[in-house]
């Protein structure tokens, strides 16, 4: 009520607002009002309205998608020494929450029942990893716009969780996988000359873009092992339709949004990649952004011979 009369003071009147209030069973007196105004707000009441705006600073810097487990890593991570619990209930004072997945579900992929399909090397071994570029997973998925249906591919390392390779594009064939791929490639090189695909596999399903004589061409003038999921196994690819499905929650379906057309998704999927890469916290690799776990891991194997040496 008192902030309701703050608001329309100079409009109606303190006495006439307070009357009408009064009439309607919101009994409040000018006096009290006035005695609230003059009342000195407290340390703590101060204090949590700044807890607050923190909340909603950090959830509106990660794409507005944290729930109250990942805001809580994510406030610590900023410098902020809150519990869990207080988290949840600060959240719940802004009026604020995480995104929820969707369930709809699309079926992208078109199986070539002729094809010659690279074996299943990875058989859910999604915790085998023990560095990057051990394992990379790909897959795509579509994204309906004004202007029709585009495709979103990726490319993932999975000891990181680092998306390295991505294309957005007009229509499903075979070049949208490849030139993720290529990107992928061309991220790893570009970072460590020291870069070499001996020993790593590349994981997809059995989508006709993946088994075709292209793509297989690609892979081995890479030096990179194929391997394919179980045909029908809805976890043949899991993490990759993890990683999907974070980008639909998170970027593409987040606030109702409809999209226009490919360039407007390639933009929003470019902003997201770049988020997920550098900020985003994974639970899976300790609450840590995918390209902060790689360089602990490089700072790791680099470090150790130069102190036995000193």
């Amino acid at each position: 009520m008192v902030a309701y009369i703050s608001a329309y003071p100079d409009r109606f009147g303190v006495e006439p607002i307070c009357a009408v209030l009064s009439e309607h069973g919101m009994k409040i007196a000018p006096s009290t009002y006035y005695d609230h105004l003059a009342r000195p707000v407290s340390q703590a009441v101060l204090d949590e309205a700044c807890a607050v705006n923190a909340v909603v600073d950090v959830h509106r810097a990660n794409w507005s998608v944290y729930g109250v487990r990942k805001m809580w890593h994510a406030l610590r991570h900023a410098g902020h020494q809150v519990g869990r619990d207080q988290v949840g209930r600060l959240m719940g004072i802004a009026g604020i929450h995480g995104a929820v997945r969707g369930r709809h579900h699309t079926t992208t992929t078109r199986r070539d029942q002729t094809a010659v399909r690279h074996p299943d090397l990875v058989k859910r071994g999604w915790t085998v990893p023990v560095r990057p570029d051990q394992l990379w997973v790909a897959d795509f998925s579509y994204v309906w716009t004004l202007a029709g249906f585009c495709y979103v591919s990726l490319v993932t390392d999975v000891y990181s969780r680092r998306i390295l390779g991505w294309r957005v594009a007009a229509n499903r064939h075979t070049a949208l996988v490849t030139a993720a791929l290529q990107q992928a490639l061309y991220i790893r090189r570009r970072d460590d000359i020291r870069f070499t695909t001996t020993g790593l596999v590349h994981h997809s399903d059995a989508g006709s873009q993946y088994t075709s004589l292209a793509f297989t061409q690609e892979l081995i003038d890479a030096g990179i092992a194929g391997s394919i999921g179980t045909v029908g196994d809805a976890l043949d690819n899991a993490l990759m339709e993890s990683t999907i499905g974070l980008l639909k929650t998170e970027a593409i379906n987040a606030r109702d949004r409809t999209w226009t057309s490919r360039a407007e998704v390639e933009w929003e999927v470019a902003r997201w990649i770049h988020w997920y890469n550098t900020t985003r916290l994974h639970s899976s690799i300790g609450y840590t952004p995918p390209i902060e776990y790689e360089q602990r891991y490089r700072d790791r194997t680099t470090a150790g011979p130069a102190r036995e040496s000193a």
